[in-house]
């Protein structure tokens, strides 16, 4: 475990000073995944069973890491994932992210259930960025929630299917953010977790107040703390959407439109019929449906089903710019990171997410140059050892 005097170098690194300064029930809502939490550990440990195929004596001189994704050039192929609830694990957390990403030339998505308004994240910079959209009962409520998000510049939007139930993660039950809480537990997740760590308490408690759901305030008017936003939000869910709600969301969103939460080639069929410009291939962080495939291990039958009508890009276990690197070969056009900006956030602020940006990038090139491949056009399945990919 690195030393808080230490510069960090990697997410693992991050992972740990988050754990240190975050209240335990926060740090296990971001950490933490559901039922015994199979899939999430699959989704990092399928990564570490790929094996890039070392290749010497290339010109490599000149790298080229950008990628252009829905007419936007990035300065790699990764995008900061949706991550509710963000702005308690650091200040103003969604504003920061959008600094940084600015900064590093990817985009920011703002999730529905996050703390800072779209108005305020547009505030930031001119420089658009994405919107995830969970349907809501209330169309109305999400029409207007669209209409807010394209008044804010935003021009891609992203929309999460895969939670027609929110799934069971043990990590909240015990901490009290699902439900009722007693005994130890009550300890560990009260006032004496706050008493422990006074540098989150007062940046985030008392500095970074008021915490509200920002996009969501109007709706739930009489809401108090996170937890009212959360219970209307699980009363909003709409277990009856199916891809014929497509076409209402396409009659009220003209921008692009990405599917997040395929797994099956048949879903990311569905999606691109449906006319969605992008899928993303994820099992929403492990979060959700315990015992699944790992996004990793789904990503190449996707990518070989409909990777020639949209725009296929995944998350979930991508820890380095190794792990671009071998979801580009296992045929993403990009990857949304999740965890890793939270924990670099809640670790050192917005410079530690510039810096663990800084890290993928620099971890790109050297699995690029040792790769021999000279930009993310040559990054393909031949890169990949054969003994590892099939």
């Amino acid at each position: 475990m690195p030393s808080l005097r230490l510069a960090p170098a990697s997410t693992s690194d991050f992972r740990n000073l988050a754990e240190r300064r975050l209240p335990r029930q926060l740090f296990d809502y971001v950490d933490g995944g559901a039922y015994g939490e199979n899939t999430l550990r699959a989704n990092v440990d399928d990564f570490q069973k790929l094996r890039l195929r070392q290749r010497v004596m290339r010109d490599v001189s000149k790298l080229d890491t950008s990628v252009d994704l829905f007419g936007t050039q990035l300065a790699m192929p990764l995008a900061l994932a949706p991550v509710g609830l963000g702005g308690m694990m650091a200040r103003r957390a969604e504003v920061q992210a959008k600094r940084a990403a600015d900064a590093r030339a990817v985009p920011f998505c703002l999730s529905t259930v996050a703390l800072c308004p779209v108005d305020e994240v547009a505030a930031v910079s001119p420089t658009p960025f994405w919107f995830q959209l969970y349907m809501l009962r209330d169309r109305g409520a999400v029409k207007e929630i669209l209409d807010r998000a394209k008044a804010a510049g935003v021009k891609t939007l992203v929309f999460t299917v895969d939670v027609a139930i929110l799934g069971t993660r043990y990590r909240d039950i015990r901490n009290g953010l699902s439900g009722e809480v007693s005994g130890w537990g009550k300890l560990r997740s009260g006032p004496l977790s706050y008493l422990l760590h006074p540098d989150w308490t007062y940046d985030v408690g008392v500095k970074g107040k008021p915490h509200t759901f920002g996009n969501l305030e109007k709706y739930v008017p009489d809401a108090k703390t996170p937890a009212d936003f959360a219970a209307w939000i699980t009363s909003q869910i709409d277990a009856s959407v199916t891809w014929k709600d497509i076409e209402w969301l396409r009659s009220v969103w003209e921008g692009d439109l990405v599917i997040k939460g395929v797994l099956t080639p048949e879903d990311a069929q569905e999606a691109v019929n449906a006319g969605a410009d992008g899928v993303i291939v994820s099992n929403h962080g492990g979060r959700q449906l315990d015992g699944v495939s790992s996004s990793i291990e789904a990503l190449p039958r996707i990518a070989e089903a409909v990777g020639d009508r949209t725009a296929v890009l995944m998350d979930g276990g991508v820890r380095s710019g190794l792990d671009v690197v071998k979801a580009v070969a296992s045929g993403a056009r990009a990857v949304l990171i999740g965890r890793p900006w939270i924990y670099a956030l809640a670790a050192r602020g917005e410079p530690g997410l510039v810096a663990i940006l800084k890290n993928f990038e620099a971890e790109m090139k050297v699995a690029m140059s040792l790769t021999g491949a000279r930009h993310v056009g040559e990054i393909t399945r031949e890169i990949l050892d054969v003994s590892s990919r099939d």
